[in-house]
């Protein structure tokens, strides 16, 4: 059997406090102290717990050149067997076959190994936002500020007033009074359905391709109404419909080039509990009408930009610009749109059959009727949206 450790791996060693009585009775702070060494190898996505003697282990080998587990004399075979199994360690025999697959694709999709890392572990899997800032005393701007104290400036400046250069304020336009009304809705309507044309039209101007240009058979570049770094428009669309005419709720997967929905298989569950584990319980999300989950295909985008350092970023201001002309194409329409980051990409990825390292969940942002009531509150403070009072 010949083995090589995994493409990526970081070693952290982490610190973990933690109040003992018996240490302050002693003498001292009240703290114990705890440290230990994680390994996080993006293809594996989990954290891996290693002692000293495995961590040196795993720094003597080569990524890349195989060589003869027989030969790695020394190094007890429990050793070498946990670290198969945990998948910092690759092995060429059948036996492993599942976790040289996992590795050969993070190789084969040319991630820059810190944003791979970086991707791999910040998914969220069945977390609870909400509950979180209740347990954390952060549910209000007030009580952000007493319990984190005060914020950083809410608008910098570089030098003294005395030496600016004042601009005339312009009088507004129409685009003006559209970007006046861009507000992030908490409050949904879910007793209104929303038209199918009406649906159909935002799709059409925020996520179609609007036309192409045919480089070869096998080489096409598309154009949207975004931009993306490269030109390669990676961002895939996969849809959870809950109030639209002529539409079924369920999921479904929005083709770019034929402006048309492929259904998919329903979740196990009620699709409003479905829509709120997803979102991460933010229950003023889940009456929207349409949820869409924003999905890059990592290996399109770095089909092009190999290993690079800013691969990952443009595929995350690719999110950013699709949002902002969700909003605007939803405020011209009369409707309310959000997005957020805070989801649980691990069971969306196994909802929509995705795997973090071709493709996986950046966000989800959506669209529907407004309220008529703010339960929730809304970032409105020129009272444009909700008249003041």
């Amino acid at each position: 059997m010949q083995v090589r450790r995994c493409a990526v791996l970081y070693m952290e060693p982490r610190e973990e406090v933690s109040f003992d009585l018996a240490v302050l009775l002693a003498g001292g702070d009240g703290l114990r102290r705890e440290r230990r060494w994680l390994a996080l190898a993006p293809h594996v996505g989990d954290e891996v717990e290693v002692d000293e003697v495995e961590r040196e282990f795993l720094g003597a080998l080569s990524p890349s050149q195989w060589v003869e587990a027989a030969t790695l004399t020394g190094h007890p075979a429990q050793t070498i067997d946990r670290l198969l199994k945990e998948g910092l360690l690759i092995a060429d025999g059948k036996r492993h076959s599942a976790m040289r697959a996992r590795d050969e694709a993070l190789r084969g999709t040319y991630w820059h190994p810190l944003a791979a890392t970086l991707h791999a572990f910040t998914r969220w899997s069945e977390v609870d936002a909400v509950q979180n800032m209740k347990d954390s005393g952060t549910e209000t701007a007030a009580q952000m500020r007493e319990v984190l104290g005060p914020p950083p400036v809410e608008a910098a400046a570089c030098s003294e007033g005395a030496g600016h250069l004042p601009l005339p304020r312009i009088a507004p336009n129409d685009f003006d009074h559209l970007l006046a009304r861009r507000v992030t809705c908490r409050n949904f309507d879910a007793s209104r359905k929303l038209p199918l044309e009406l649906f159909a039209q935002l799709l059409q101007r925020v996520f179609a391709a609007q036309a192409e240009v045919r480089v070869s058979d096998d080489t096409v570049f598309l154009k949207k109404n975004v931009p993306s770094g490269g030109g390669l428009h990676p961002m895939e669309c996969y849809l959870i419909v809950q109030h639209v005419e002529g539409v079924a709720p369920g999921l479904y997967h929005y083709q770019a080039q034929q402006h048309a929905l492929e259904p998919l298989a329903l979740p196990d569950k009620p699709l409003r509990e479905f829509m709120m584990d997803m979102v991460a319980q933010q229950h003023w999300f889940a009456d929207a009408h349409v949820m869409v989950l924003l999905s890059p295909r990592f290996d399109r985008t770095f089909w092009k930009y190999r290993h690079h350092a800013k691969g990952y970023r443009v595929v995350a201001l690719e999110a950013g610009h699709l949002s902002q002309t969700l909003y605007l194409a939803a405020t011209e329409a009369g409707l309310g749109a959000f997005i957020t980051g805070a989801i649980n990409e691990v069971e969306l990825e196994r909802a929509f059959g995705l795997d973090h390292v071709h493709q996986g969940a950046l966000a989800i942002c959506g669209f529907g009727w407004r309220g008529e009531v703010m339960e929730t509150a809304e970032l409105d403070p020129a009272g444009v949206v909700w008249a003041p009072g």
